[in-house]
């Protein structure tokens, strides 16, 4: 059995992770707050699900103060093919693209370009006329009694579902979307612009008014179209102009050059004995990310990335906007982002949800994770939190879907057991 390989560094000796092509330095950093014999349970858990079969691989990454304080890379990439997961083994993160999808909006709102209050008809104008079908409703598709704002959007408090809901699946079937998008989320197979897709999800009916509940769904893929749209410019190159270029995530794109494909790691999913399964090919599976019509931008599920690519990013929003030099976003900017923006909507139990992601508001609402935290995770099995008042960034990489495995909850345990 080949045991897993780990990397434990005090933080105040090592180097820091994050590209060196700005000149400004990185903060002096603080003293580690980790216990060196405890952080290597990070890797012995994950390989531990290696060896049971429940995972084929992982990556597991943390930084406190933007220098890596832990970093791993257990079992396989793809095992079939015999290749080894390594540090810069590229993932489909899914819906952790939205995340930066919401930064792009939120440097376009910093550019004047939109408001949170914006309606999204400004951008798209067949959302100038939206509809709502809830599951009890049985007069068919009502007027919306609101325009959907960016705000609305970012929150997922449109009303717009996945289109996988059962009283209006057949009608987004209808359409390309819903029960005929892979699992709901999926356009990376499709040939046409995001814009065109998101004007036609716009005749569809959605699930609930505006502003009145927190719907998860293609929110986040409208935010891309309007970014096209305010901008002037494809979603992939305004992402890396204003944010994955500046922060040096040189592997952080929505379709890989295809001689890059054997870094990319295989998708499997959980089996029902719980052990791992290879995906099979298409939508529910291995995806169109290397030969795909690299057509459809979808700023709510497209990217891939790696564990350092995406803590580099992570790192900038814990720095309020900044790294290495590089300005993305004003502090106050990020503090919107940051901060529950919904009240209840999203839980009663001490979660909330802010611009782009879920945030901590009681502590033991998120694990051990400190009130502020904030996160999300993708479809893939792709998990993170940032912790500020323990100066953290987490970042789990694993392609299992579905993934009956409770490893999302078991990573962040072991890495705050190791905390003094």
């Amino acid at each position: 059995m080949k045991t897993f390989k780990a990397t434990v560094l005090v933080l105040a000796l090592t180097s820091v992770l994050l590209p060196a092509q700005h000149s400004a330095p990185a903060p002096t950093p603080q003293a580690s707050t980790f216990l060196a014999d405890r952080l290597p349970r990070v890797g012995a858990l994950l390989q531990r699900y290696v060896d049971e079969k429940r995972i084929a691989g992982a990556v597991a990454l943390v930084l406190q103060d933007g220098h890596p304080a832990y970093e791993t890379a257990v079992g396989w990439s793809d095992k079939e093919g015999g290749r080894r997961m390594t540090t810069d083994t590229i993932f489909r993160i899914a819906s952790q693209s939205k995340a930066l999808t919401s930064v792009a909006i939120l440097s376009l709102m910093e550019d004047g370009k939109l408001a949170l209050t914006s309606p999204v008809s400004e951008f798209i104008p067949a959302f100038a006329k939206t509809t709502v079908l809830g599951p009890t409703d049985t007069g068919g598709p009502v007027p919306a009694k609101r325009p959907i704002t960016i705000q609305h959007l970012l929150t997922h408090t449109a009303g717009i579902s996945y289109g996988t809901d059962s009283h209006i699946a057949s009608l987004y079937e209808a359409k390309g979307l819903g029960p005929a998008a892979g699992n709901g989320w999926y356009t990376a197979d499709k040939d046409e612009p995001i814009c065109d897709t998101m004007e036609r999800l716009a005749t569809l009916p959605f699930v609930s008014q505006p502003g009145d509940a927190y719907v998860y769904g293609y929110n986040t893929d409208v935010l891309g179209c309007v970014v096209e749209r305010a901008s002037g410019m494809p979603l992939d190159q305004f992402i890396e102009q204003r944010i994955t270029g500046p922060l040096g995530m040189k592997d952080t794109r929505f379709f890989l050059p295809p001689d890059q494909r054997a870094r990319l790691a295989a998708v499997y999913g959980s089996g029902g004995d719980g052990l791992f399964v290879r995906a099979p090919d298409g939508a529910r599976g291995q995806g169109h990310y290397v030969d795909g019509p690299r057509r459809s931008f979808s700023g709510g599920a497209g990217l891939l990335s790696t564990a350092q690519d995406y803590a580099t990013f992570l790192e900038m929003i814990r720095n309020k906007g900044t790294l290495n030099g590089a300005r993305i976003l004003s502090p106050r900017s990020v503090a919107l982002m940051t901060t529950n923006q919904v009240g209840t909507l999203h839980s009663t139990t001490g979660l909330g949800f802010g611009l782009g992601f879920e945030t901590v508001d009681r502590y033991g609402a998120g694990g051990m994770s400190s009130v502020g935290s904030f996160g999300w995770g993708g479809a893939y099995g792709t998990w993170y939190r940032v912790d500020p008042e323990a100066r953290l960034v987490l970042v789990l990489m694993i392609q299992l879907m579905p993934n009956a495995t409770d490893i999302q909850a078991k990573f962040p345990t072991m890495v705050y057991q190791a905390l003094k």
